[in-house]
């Protein structure tokens, strides 16, 4: 009977690198990783809709906030620089800094209001077109399966 020099079970690697057996024997055989599927359809996360989605309501946001803040600003700006024509009677005992002031109210109404118009008209059409292609990529993807 001759020695076999080769031994029948797996040899360690030198230490620096990673074992190419598995460290324990009853370890489960690894599985494969599935293929990705293959779809015409551009999934939503790739998608240009939420970029689109994402300016409209970056704009929108930017139109109402400089509305209210543009007015206010101004109104500071003259109450600072220019008192003389903010002392001036508009009717009898009603400078016309308080009435800017009184305005005030209603700008800032009139970006709610303008806020509330430009989601209506740009931002919630571009959502709900999104939430309906997340539902047809939701049942795509179950019928995949």
């Amino acid at each position: 009977m001759s020695y076999d020099p080769s031994p029948s079970y797996p040899v360690p690697p030198p230490h620096d690198s990673s074992p190419s057996y598995f460290t324990y024997p009853w370890a489960p055989d690894p599985q494969p990783e599935p293929e990705p599927a293959r779809h015409r359809h551009v999934a939503l996360g790739h998608h240009s809709d939420i970029r689109v989605l994402r300016t409209a309501y970056r704009w929108q946001r930017r139109v109402a906030t400089l509305t209210a803040l543009g007015y206010f600003t101004l109104f500071l700006v003259l109450s600072a620089y220019a008192p003389e024509f903010m002392t001036q009677e508009v009717t009898d005992g009603l400078p016309l800094g308080l009435l800017l002031g009184l305005i005030q109210v209603p700008v800032t109404c009139a970006a709610i209001a303008l806020y509330e118009y430009t989601a209506r008209r740009s931002v919630d059409p571009i959502a709900e077109r999104i939430r309906k292609q997340a539902e047809l990529d939701a049942k795509r993807a179950e019928g995949g399966r």
